[in-house]
Order: structure tokens, then sequence, then C-alpha cells
């Protein structure tokens, strides 16, 4: 298969090893959720063994947005329990997690914009079927075209995501038929949390054998409609900054406002670890009688 430009440039550069298994202590228990603390090159080898071995595997991801909802919306907490594993999708969460004692660090930050070109180079050179659910009409046509220009042995199809997604509803239930039409290897679906996760729960049992992403505006940056954040901001926990000057009356409130929401939970998960650091009474040792 003929390499192109931005795959070519991509597996020329240095490259860290990684596990090429998974560890019984990689998932974290923080602030009532799980995560599972691996880094993209990681993530992308589970994809291809999931690919491989067939059936239906859920990839999520937790942030400081994603744990506000948790605690308020049970039908996007049911998302998770279908999850196979759990992205970390937050520098700040992370370093919770280390100040805690336990495991993460900034290798472990994984969203789409950090995996996305070498999964892209994955697909074409293994031919997957990538569908992606979300975004205004046209919107995703024009992101699957870029990448299709870029990945030409990725087969794409995309459904735009302005649909009534009620349970039953016709739209919601053509759209599962579009995708059970397509029987992809990968299910992106991308209308933003809580929306995408609801959508997935609702429907998880009527969805073809694949593995599903809640990837929210992944197509929006294909396509160019919306800016990312250069890297580097991601890895020094500043990306929330860059979005919020680029579309301050969306996310005000979610950058401004829900992390104070979770102060509780933080102060009694540090309380929690400290009780747990403290040193037994009286040495260790069971009192006299």
């Amino acid at each position: 298969m003929m390499t192109t430009t931005a795959e070519g440039e991509r597996r020329k550069a240095s490259r860290r090893p990684f596990r090429l298994a998974r560890r019984a202590d990689e998932r974290v228990r923080l602030m009532g959720v799980d995560i599972d603390m691996v880094r993209p090159e990681e993530v992308l080898h589970q994809v291809e063994r999931y690919v491989e071995g067939g059936g239906k595997h859920v990839i999520a991801n937790h942030n400081a947005h994603s744990l506000h909802l948790y605690r308020r919306d049970p039908e996007f907490r049911a998302f998770y329990e279908h999850a196979d594993l759990i992205e970390a999708d937050s520098t700040p969460l992370l370093l919770f997690s280390r100040l805690l004692g336990r495991r993460g660090g900034r290798i472990h930050r994984c969203t789409y914009l950090d995996w996305r070109d070498h999964f892209w180079s994955l697909a074409s050179r293994n031919g997957w079927r990538v569908m992606y659910v979300g975004g205004e009409p046209g919107v995703a046509e024009r992101g699957a075209a870029s990448l299709q220009a870029r990945y030409p042995g990725a087969v794409l199809a995309t459904a735009h995501g302005y649909f009534d997604m009620a349970p039953g509803s016709a739209e919601s239930l053509a759209v599962v038929e579009q995708v059970r039409a397509f029987q992809p290897h990968i299910l992106f679906v991308g209308m933003g949390m809580p929306r995408q996760e609801q959508w997935v729960a609702r429907n998880f049992a009527g969805l073809p054998p694949c593995v599903i992403f809640s990837v929210g505006a992944a197509f929006d940056y294909e396509a160019g409609v919306q800016r990312a954040a250069p890297r580097w901001l991601g890895r020094v926990g500043l990306e929330w900054l860059f979005r919020l000057l680029i579309d301050p009356r969306r996310l005000a409130y979610r950058y401004l406002v829900e992390p104070w929401t979770l102060v509780g939970a933080a102060l009694t998960e540090v309380a929690d670890t400290l009780r747990r650091r403290s040193p037994p009474a009286f040495g260790g040792r069971a009192p006299a009688e």
C-alpha cells in the first residue's frame, strides 16, 4: 500500500517504548470514578486487539466536565458501565491523582487530538471502516473528505448529529440502522457531553460489534470549523484556557463554574487518602486489655 506524506512523517518520528499488555493496577479510582492510566500508544494498541478479536467495546474518557455530569445524570453514568477502557482527558486530574500518591502523569493524557495521527495511520494501513456520528449537516462530510485525502486506505462514513435522539425515535433508530448497514470497525460518536454518551447508552444493544469512542468535536477539527489548541497546552494543563478564549459564551460555565462543584469531592478524596496513610494507633499493636 502506498504511504502518504502524513503517514510517512509520523512513522519517521522517534517513538518511546510502550506496554503491549494491560496492567492489573492501571485503573485508578478517583473522586468516585474509574480512570485507566494508559498512554495514547497503549490505547491504540488495545484498539488493534479489539478490532482483531471482534466484539463490541467502548473507550470512554473522563475530565472535569464529565465528573460534574457523572454526579447528576444517571444515563450518563450508565454509559461508563459499558466502558472497557477509560482515558484521562485532563492534565489537572492526572496531577491530582499523582498528588494523592496514585498512578498518573502527563504521559497518560489521552484524547482524540493526542492520538489522531497515529489512529488514522493505523486505519489507513489496515483498511478499517470508520464511521463518525455527529456535527452539523455537512461538517462531518468535509472532515471525512480531508481525512480521506491524507489516509486513502481508511473507509469512511458519516451521519450528522442533528437528529431527535429521544428513546425509540424514528430518527435515532435510522442512525442506528445506518451504523449497522456500514458495519464499522470503529464508531466515533461526536455530539458533545452528555449527548453522545446518552445516545450510546440508549442504543448500545442495537449497535453492531465495533470499537465505540466518544470523541466530541473530532470531525469539526478535521473539517477546520474549530481550532485545535496546540498540544503543548494540553500537556501543561492549559488547553481549557485556549478553548475558553476561543468560545467564551459556550464554555464559560463549564470551565469557570463547574469545577467548583467538584471541590467537596476533591477534599473528601484528600481526607480519605490522608486517613489511609495515617499510622495505626499504638504503633500498629493491639491495645493491652
